[in-house]
């Protein structure tokens, strides 16, 4: 579930308690605390891969892919934030269009490849170091 808060209500926290279940109901006990029936059993929790992508079933090599674009898109959008810049701005820096700027702060991942996405960090004058590591045993 996400939320989208406007700037009023910026810095006003909801507590995990009292957010709505769907239908309008709310399941709390009488201290606060969730009722423990809604909970995931045990068996049904699995231990992540480390990588999202394969996790939830992609292949092996589209997933490492998915997750490099994913940390390079990061890695540009966390630029954009700390040097607050408009979409524009950051168009000029990173060499692209201003619709393809759009794109990438939207996460359409699939709309860039690595190449792309290292070239607009150089751009910006970030370096990208790269590391190739053996599989970790399972």
């Amino acid at each position: 579930m996400s939320f989208t808060r406007s700037k009023s209500a910026h810095g006003k926290h909801r507590s995990a308690t009292s957010r709505s279940r769907p239908g309008g109901s709310r399941k709390s006990s009488a201290n606060g605390r969730s009722d423990r029936s809604d909970r995931i059993p045990d068996s049904r929790i699995t231990r992540s891969s480390g990588n999202v992508f394969a996790d939830i079933g992609f292949p092996p090599e589209e997933a490492r892919s998915l997750q490099v674009r994913t940390l390079l898109m990061l890695e540009i959008e966390d630029l954009v934030e700390k040097r607050k810049l408009t979409q524009a701005r950051a168009a000029k820096l990173f060499g692209v269009t201003q619709p393809r700027m759009s794109d990438l702060m939207r996460g359409r991942i699939e709309k860039f490849s690595v190449d792309m996405l290292i070239t607009m960090l150089g751009r910006a004058g970030l370096e990208v170091d790269i590391r190739v590591s053996s599989p970790r045993a399972a």
